[in-house]
């Protein structure tokens, strides 16, 4: 029988161990009960639905629909539901996106049990908690040089589909010289002489998602 004094955690996570082992963890603590695990992102926001939570813990990237998207399918159900993301990715973008969407943490897998469990009590109190790890990525986005919506697109197809100059000028509808010029400016703002530098570089600092 559920416990009423303890409140109810969701847990959502596509890995069958690290879940089972954090539901095993959770339910130790004097005041937490999971009342239910999801295995992908549609089933975390369909049991959102079923049990209304006090927290929910979501992974980061899960089949069906990212940690990201079911937080904000989530919200739209309830606008002050408490999400933390719980992950092993923790790159500058991820991070920026998931405040956006309105989690109330942002934790790496890493972290130390007696310490989720203090921050989830921290996040139901109604604090937004940001570790210092987490927090210190975001300061070192904050200072570092942007790359336009066009340098964005280049770097992409660099990464995602291995193109040359040519193809990333047909796919853009510029010119080919202007690929070099754009190419040119990612270098010098990412600090590397060669594409696959810029492809490390960009996507260690959260610009793209390398597959």
């Amino acid at each position: 029988m559920l416990d009423r004094n303890k409140f109810k955690v969701l847990v959502a996570d596509d890995h069958a161990i690290f879940r089972k082992g954090l539901v095993s963890l959770l339910n130790q603590a004097s005041d937490f009960v999971v009342v239910d695990e999801a295995k992908n992102g549609v089933e975390a926001v369909e049991l959102y639905k079923k049990h209304q939570p006090d927290i929910v813990l979501l992974d980061l990237e899960m089949p069906q629909l990212r940690g990201i998207e079911a937080t904000k399918a989530i919200r739209a159900i309830n606008e002050n539901a408490k999400i933390i993301i719980l992950t092993t990715f923790d790159m500058d973008q991820d991070i920026q996106e998931a405040l956006k969407a309105g989690v109330k943490s942002y934790l790496l897998k890493d972290v130390d049990v007696d310490d989720l469990v203090n921050m989830m009590r921290e996040v139901i109190a109604g604090k937004t908690v940001v570790p210092t790890q987490v927090a210190a990525k975001l300061a070192q986005s904050l200072t570092q040089l942007q790359l336009t919506m066009r340098e964005h697109a280049v770097i992409k197809l660099v990464a995602e589909k291995s193109m040359s100059n040519r193809q990333i000028a047909d796919q853009l509808g510029i010119s080919e010289a202007t690929v070099k010029t754009h190419l040119t400016n990612l270098f010098e703002k990412l600090g590397v002489t060669s594409r696959t530098e810029a492809i490390s570089v960009a996507a260690r600092r959260g610009l793209i998602r390398l597959k």
